[in-house]
C-alpha cells in the first residue's frame, strides 16, 4: 500500500510503533540508531535467541519489517550522510526533546531546505510548545497527566496504572494517521509539513466518555473497578475464568435463565422490572449473578449467551488469545525469523486485511547496523575505506 514511500525512523520506544505500522503497509523504513545500538534494545522483558543473545521483546515488536543502520547524527560528517538519506525520504519520525534537532543543525527548516517535501513527525511528552514542553515524560507520566490514570481502578483504591504502555501506542497510531494525511497533502500540493504530537494529548484524546461527560454536565467520572461507567457491563467470576457480561439487557430472559436453575433469588419480584430500582441496587444484583456465574464455565455462558444474542465475552488471558481459533484462522500470529534465518517466536501481526495482492510482511527487527553496507556502500556509494574512517570517528 505504501510501496515507494521511504521513512527515516529516529524514534525511541515512544513512537517506534508508528513507523512499524507504516512498514507493515509496505513503506521502506530505515531505522537509525547510534553506533552500538539504541538504548531501547535494553528495555525488558527479554528472550534468548538461538545464539544465546538476550533480545528486547518490545524492541522486536516495534521494529518489525524495518532496515537498520547506525549513524551518529550529532557528528557533522554523519549529518552530511543524513542529508543524503533525506534526499530520497518522504518522512522522518523522531522523539527527541523539543529543540534538540535545532541544536544539532537538523531543524525542520533545515530539513525542508534539503527536501521541500519532507514530513517531520515529532512525538514528545507534552508537545513542541507550552509551559511543560521541556518536561520529561514517559508512559506513566502521560497516563497520569492525560487523565487516564485517574479513572482506572476501583472506588476503594487509589488511581491505578493501565497495563502496558498505552500512551506510546496511542501516540504512534495518531502519528501514523497524521503521516498518511500529510503524504496525501504532499502529493496534492507538493509540500511537506511538521507534525507535532503529544503523549499527554494522545491519552486525553482516547478517554471516551470521560471528557465528554465533564464538558457536558460537569460530572467527574469515578473509578468503577469491574463495572462499566453506566452500569451496563460487569466482569463476573466463573468456574474457570471471567466473563464480561451485560446486566440489564434482556432482563426478563436473564432472570428466567437464573430461575430455571433455581438461582434467581428475589430477582423475580416485580420491583426489579424498574431500571431505576436496578441501578439503585446494583451491588445486590451483582451479588446474586456472581453466585450464579460461579456455577458455570466461561464456555457455557459464552455459547448460550451468543445463542440468545447477548453481547457477552470471555475475558481471555494472553495464553488463551494466542490459542484463539479465530486468530489462527486469520494467520494473525506470524513466525518471525532472526537475522541468520532461525525461527524466533510468533509475533502479533497487523489487525487489518486488504486482499491477496497485499500479503502481510513479517521480517524480524534488524540488528544494530545490520544494513550499513547495503545502504552506505551500495546505495550511497561510500567507499569501504571511507566507511572505516567514519566508523573510527564514531560517525557510523
Amino acid at each position: 500500500m505504501l510501496s515507494g514511500t521511504c521513512i527515516i525512523d529516529l524514534a525511541d520506544e515512544t513512537a517506534s510503533f508508528c513507523s512499524r505500522v507504516l512498514a507493515d503497509l509496505g513503506a521502506r523504513v530505515i531505522k537509525i540508531e547510534k553506533p552500538g545500538g539504541d538504548p531501547s534494545r535494553n528495555i525488558g522483558p527479554f528472550f534468548e535467541d538461538a545464539h544465546q543473545r538476550l533480545k528486547s521483546l518490545s524492541f522486536l515488536n516495534n521494529n518489525i519489517n524495518k532496515l537498520g543502520i547506525t549513524l551518529n547524527i550529532e557528528n557533522p560528517e554523519a549529518r552530511e550522510i543524513f542529508f543524503r538519506l533525506l534526499d530520497n525520504a518522504d518522512v522522518v519520525v523522531e522523539t527527541y526533546p523539543p529543540g534538540y534537532l535545532k541544536q544539532i543543525g537538523l531543524s525542520y527548516d533545515t530539513l525542508k531546505g534539503v527536501n521541500p517535501k519532507i514530513i517531520l513527525a515529532s512525538v514528545t511528552g507534552f508537545g513542541q510548545k507550552g509551559p511543560k514542553s521541556k518536561y520529561k515524560s514517559c508512559d506513566p507520566v502521560a497516563s497520569a497527566c492525560g487523565g487516564q490514570m485517574y479513572v482506572c481502578g476501583a472506588k476503594s483504591t487509589q488511581p491505578l496504572k493501565a497495563f502496558g504502555q498505552p500512551s506510546y501506542y496511542a501516540a504512534s497510531l495518531f502519528a501514523a494517521v497524521g503521516i498518511l494525511l500529510a503524504l496525501r497533502k504532499c502529493k496534492a500540493e507538493g509540500s511537506g509539513t511538521h507534525l507535532d504530537l503529544s503523549l499527554q494529548e494522545s491519552v486525553a484524546a482516547t478517554l471516551e466518555h470521560v471528557m465528554i461527560r465533564y464538558f457536558s454536565d460537569g460530572a467527574i467520572p469515578v473509578r468503577q473497578g469491574s463495572r462499566h461507567w453506566d452500569n451496563t457491563f460487569y466482569i463476573f467470576p466463573c468456574k474457570d475464568g471471567f466473563m464480561h457480561m451485560t446486566l440489564f439487557q434482556h432482563w426478563d430472559t436473564l432472570v428466567e435463565w437464573l430461575d430455571s436453575e433455581g438461582m434467581a433469588a428475589d430477582l423475580k419480584a416485580p420491583k426489579w422490572n424498574d431500571p431505576q430500582t436496578r441501578d439503585a441496587h446494583f451491588d445486590h444484583i451483582v451479588e446474586i449473578l456472581s453466585r450464579w456465574t460461579k456455577t458455570h464455565t466461561v464456555a457455557e455462558l459464552f455459547e448460550v449467551g451468543q445463542l440468545m444474542r447477548f453481547p457477552w465475552s470471555p475475558v481471555l488471558s494472553p495464553v488463551e488469545v494466542t490459542k484463539s481459533p479465530q486468530l489462527k484462522d486469520r494467520d494473525f500470529f506470524a513466525p518471525l525469523m532472526d537475522s541468520v534465518g532461525d525461527t524466533v517466536l510468533p509475533c502479533p501481526g497487523s489487525p487489518y486485511r486488504f486482499d491477496h495482492l497485499f500479503p502481510p510482511r513479517h521480517s524480524s527487527a534488524p540488528e544494530a547496523g545490520q544494513n550499513n553496507m547495503d545502504i552506505y556502500q551500495k546505495e550511497l556509494g561510500i567507499p569501504e575505506e571511507e566507511l572505516g574512517r567514519l566508523t573510527a570517528l564514531g560517525a557510523i
